[in-house]
């Protein structure tokens, strides 16, 4: 069980990954990215979450700078955008991303969205093939694949993703494929824990009142208790917050357990409701 945001995930390649990281999405000034970096890192955090277009990967790389840990502590994650899939194209972007976040190696590479309509994402895996073969990333992963999309990948190149960074919070849960990851040894990733705020900002709302209900039973806060229930999943969570004193909060879920009939509970509250697009369909900025 998890006890300490030290603890960490074992991806399917043997890399050691933190089970709870710090995301960046929407801090799109690049001091603010790196003040709230550093202030993670400070925190405890060691797994930071970026993307080429979140507009911040320079800022990510002055908080680490910043921080004064070694890069060797942290696990730094970033994400290929649509606009530059395909195999040359990908290998640019890297080099261009490497750059902006000023290291000379990535922890974790995803392409970010399949976007089936170009068709391109096969030969985009194979360009991380070639990275991570390279020894330029230590594991590479997708973000919002669903079940369609990795087997495909899986049927025609060469390495199993390590990671598959989803939508996944109590509203949904994407049984079948995290079923279907479990069976293929691909770590479950989860962006927006908190349903982008929505299961937290209505105290009018049935599912708050119960989350609080299990919230003040643990002292803790609903952010704090939705947190917990992903590390008990087994799910990699990367909350977001530029306020320090949330990122100190964020953290601090490794003093408690949640029973198993509380993440029964939790888990009850799935309507299959997602706050972002289906990846099926999204394509933009390609």
């Amino acid at each position: 069980m998890y006890k300490s945001i030290k603890d960490y995930m074992r991806l399917n390649n043997g890399i050691e990954m933190p089970i709870l990281g710090f995301g960046v999405f929407r801090i799109n000034d690049n001091d603010e990215t790196a003040d709230c970096v550093k202030k993670a890192i400070k925190h405890g955090y060691r797994s930071i979450d970026t993307a080429m277009i979140y507009g911040n990967e320079a800022g990510v790389g002055k908080g680490i700078k910043k921080s004064g840990i070694k890069r060797e502590d942290l696990f730094i994650t970033t994400k290929l955008w649509n606009s530059d899939q395909g195999y040359d194209e990908t290998l640019k972007a890297f080099e261009n991303s490497m750059e902006r976040l000023m290291v000379n190696y990535l922890d974790l590479y995803l392409i970010h969205w399949p976007v089936p309509k170009n068709n391109k994402y096969i030969e985009t895996w194979k360009a991380l093939e070639t990275l991570y073969r390279d020894g330029k990333v230590r594991a590479i992963g997708v973000s919002n694949f669903n079940i369609s999309h990795l087997e495909n990948i899986i049927t025609q190149c060469s390495v199993v993703p390590a990671v598959n960074q989803v939508e996944f919070h109590p509203w949904f849960l994407q049984t079948e494929l995290f079923t279907y990851m479990r069976q293929k040894r691909i770590s479950a990733e989860a962006w927006s824990p908190l349903g982008g705020g929505a299961l937290l900002d209505n105290e009018t709302l049935l599912d708050n009142k119960i989350l609080m209900g299990i919230a003040k039973k643990y002292n803790k806060t609903v952010a704090q208790v939705i947190i917990r229930w992903d590390i008990q999943k087994n799910v990699i969570t990367i909350p977001k917050s530029s306020k320090e004193d949330r990122i100190a909060s964020n953290a601090n879920v490794f003093d408690f357990e949640l029973s198993d009939q509380d993440i029964k509970t939790i888990e009850s509250l799935n309507i299959n409701h997602r706050t972002g697009p289906d990846p099926d369909e999204f394509d933009l900025g390609t």
